[in-house]
């Protein structure tokens, strides 16, 4: 099975965007995690501590308002500016020493998931205009991996970081991370013309991306399956606590077990999506990963330790696949003056259900057994893939092509039209 990484890697601009999310990413999960303890740290409460989460995750619920932005101006060159501003804004955390000036702190969170947002938004134009058609399931599974790996290495680093200096080192690194992606992405040599101005109004652009999602038969049910499956993600994921005290004995350390080859798991899924996209349509590559995800679930019930490792690298490879079909139908499907509303509202659509299933799965977890609850998410995980690779009726005579049929355009991994996106110089 040849990898496709190696062409994506061997492209310069292709490589230097993806080495600008690399270290920016580093920077970004240090300070995911950072930000709750520090926030803890200076207040002594829970509560603000997860609040923290909430503010760096809340503009995600705003990203079709966020993706029209990325829409009206050149994709290529946000980044750069993005990041720029990112690392003058952070060093304003350091004179935040006390619970007085925490609110400091959420504003700037709140900001900063908001570049985050516009960064994904405007990275599927970038991505358009930069990598190849046939390598694109390589650069999103590579990106997913990069992503992943930062998981299991970042955290530790800013603990170790925050324990030993303190808080300034690890503000002051992550703007240093922002900086270099910055110099990163300025490297690229990729042309794109500006972007052309409708003439309609906001609530009509904002819109339009949804309306694309919903109108496209390629595109309106992997949305809708990485929605559930995330959905499914939280619900599975508040169990873990409970997976490790009251079904293997253990102490909350050894959560960080599990979470360790769950990313383990999505890092070996990104480095093999390219390839396996080249041999499989895109709803089945994301119906495998549904079943593996439902598989980790369910073994994650049984009170072993072996299957609750097992488990847990399951769920971390199959987790991915019904995200990176998405991104790389989106990208292909989507026309290039509408790219970053696609996206950024499709990512709406697939990740605000992890907000809505943690919060049930805990209050589930709370009253019933957790074995009942990661007994029932196995099999809505194997539901969903049958979804996922159920055909649907025929179109009506001269009406428009319903999902799943063999259309041109639909989302099977084969064909369908290129999304169009800005040119590269020769």
């Amino acid at each position: 099975m040849a990898w496709g990484g190696a062409g994506v890697l061997r492209d310069r601009d292709a490589a230097l965007y993806l080495s600008g999310v690399l270290v920016s990413g580093f920077g970004s999960t240090a300070m995911g995690l950072f930000a709750g303890v520090w926030t803890k740290e200076l207040t002594g409460s829970d509560g603000l501590a997860g609040l923290a989460a909430f503010f760096l995750w809340a503009p995600t619920l705003a990203g079709p308002l966020i993706g029209t932005l990325a829409d009206r101006t050149r994709r290529v060159s946000l980044p750069v500016r993005l990041n720029t501003a990112m690392a003058v804004l952070l060093p304003v955390l350091l004179p935040v020493r006390s619970a007085d000036l925490v609110r400091l702190l959420f504003a700037v969170l709140l900001v900063y998931g908001a570049a985050s947002v516009l960064g994904d938004a405007a990275e599927a134009g970038v991505v358009a205009a930069t990598v190849p058609g046939e390598l694109r399931g390589d650069f999103n599974g590579l990106r997913l991996s990069a992503n992943e790996g930062m998981k299991l290495l970042a955290p530790l680093a800013g603990a170790a970081l925050f324990a030993r200096f303190g808080a300034a080192p690890v503000v002051l690194a992550d703007a240093v991370t922002f900086a270099a992606a910055a110099a990163a992405f300025a490297l690229m040599r990729v042309r794109e013309p500006a972007p052309v101005r409708s003439g309609e109004g906001l609530r009509e652009r904002t819109a339009a991306g949804l309306r694309h999602l919903r109108g496209h038969p390629g595109l309106r049910r992997p949305v809708a399956v990485a929605g559930t499956v995330m959905l499914l993600s939280g619900l599975n994921g508040a169990a873990v606590y409970a997976v490790v005290d009251a079904g293997l004995g253990r102490s909350p350390a050894f959560a960080g077990v599990l979470y360790a080859a769950q990313g383990a798991g999505s890092v070996a899924a990104g480095a093999a999506a390219g390839a396996l996209l080249r041999r499989l349509p895109e709803r089945g590559f994301a119906a495998a990963g549904t079943v593996l995800f439902a598989a980790g679930a369910a073994l994650r019930a049984a009170p072993w330790t072996w299957a609750a490792v097992i488990g847990s690298v399951l769920i971390g490879a199959g987790l991915p696949c019904a995200l990176i079909a998405v991104m790389t139908a989106v990208q292909r499907e989507t026309p290039g003056d509408l790219l970053g509303r696609a996206a950024a509202t499709a990512g709406t659509l697939v990740l605000a259900p992890v907000t809505l299933g943690t919060p049930l799965g805990a209050a589930l977890v709370a009253v019933a057994d957790h074995r009942l609850l990661l007994g029932a998410v196995g099999p809505a995980g194997a539901a969903t893939a049958l979804w996922c690779l159920a055909p649907v009726r025929p179109a009506a005579p001269g009406g428009p092509p319903r999902e799943g049929t063999d259309a041109p355009g639909a989302a099977d991994g084969h064909g369908g039209t290129a999304a169009a996106g800005p040119g590269r110089p020769d």
